[in-house]
């Protein structure tokens, strides 16, 4: 992955006139949460909704709830738009590697066990799978849109 990300939304397409009033609904929205953090150390074998494509993820075993939250005021503001919100019990994850087509049941099992010991092995895992929340960024098109937590 040419850069690590964790989705807070399904992706949209916005028309170039509604750029500017999303971006100020979502900063409005936004700026009252604070920095937290979050530990994503559980490696978790996702596809995407048509199964076009396989995901290999570390999936967040905390943080979720501040993760929930900002999901919730996303998801205001993409109802305000008529577009569709996230998935009703997502797996907040990083991704790490994917490759085209379903190969999970070719991954799960025996070869998921063996990527997470080698997660769990790794000498700074504790301290490298812990992720500090600073900003939110919003990518509409080439441009990136950042909302810094307090």
């Amino acid at each position: 992955m040419e850069e690590f990300h964790l989705s807070l939304s399904q992706c949209v397409v916005l028309r170039y006139h509604w750029i500017q009033p999303f971006v100020r609904s979502l900063r409005e929205r936004l700026a009252a949460f604070h920095r937290f953090f979050c530990v994503a150390d559980q490696v978790k074998v996702y596809t995407n909704q048509n199964k076009t494509r396989t995901f290999i993820g570390l999936e967040v075993s905390a943080g979720h709830f501040q993760l929930l939250e900002l999901v919730s005021e996303v998801d205001s503001v993409l109802e305000e738009f008529d577009l569709p919100t996230f998935y009703k019990d997502p797996s907040f994850h990083i991704s790490l590697a994917w490759c085209v087509g379903d190969l999970s049941g070719r991954l799960e099992g025996q070869c998921l066990r063996e990527l997470q010991d080698i997660v769990d092995g790794f000498e700074e895992s504790a301290f490298l799978l812990r992720i500090q929340w600073e900003q939110i960024r919003c990518k509409s098109g080439n441009k990136y849109f950042s909302f810094p937590l307090r």
